[in-house]
């Protein structure tokens, strides 16, 4: 897996008051011109990735259904139902595919998304890969 941190000198940009994040359901916003995707599981945890689906090109992927394959907590595409990994991006049904995950916390009662550029990815670590929900200032 892959954990995600911003890139040095990165702005956070506010999406929406946590309380209004509801477990398994998406938001999407525009993050430095980016449509990103964010969701918070039901343990809490928030995740970001790229709103467009790389399959159909539309912007739909904070319409998906949340869930898990395995251990693995996935997004299926509301289009043609792949399953992308929350974690790293990478769709579990076309190797060839993949989407942006992007760095989110929860800070001050607000979820904020890295406005970088592009993540950059640390060194593999077991059970990283996501952000702690609720009260986490990561």
């Amino acid at each position: 897996m892959t954990r995600l941190r911003p890139l040095p000198g990165t702005t956070w940009v506010g999406i929406c008051p946590l309380e209004r994040l509801e477990p398994e359901r998406g938001v999407a916003a525009l993050v430095a011109g980016v449509q990103v995707a964010v969701f918070r599981l039901r343990d809490g945890t928030l995740h970001a990735i790229d709103h467009r689906d790389p399959c159909s090109g539309a912007n739909v992927l904070a319409r998906g259904i949340v869930g898990t394959r395995g251990e693995v907590p996935v997004l299926i595409s509301p289009m043609f139902r792949q399953a992308f990994d929350l974690h790293t991006g990478a769709c579990l049904d076309d190797p060839a595919r993949a989407v942006r995950v992007h760095a989110v916390r929860a800070r001050g009662g607000w979820v904020e998304v890295s406005a970088a550029a592009g993540p950059a990815p640390l060194p593999e670590v077991a059970g990283a890969g996501h952000v702690p929900g609720p009260g986490a200032d990561a």
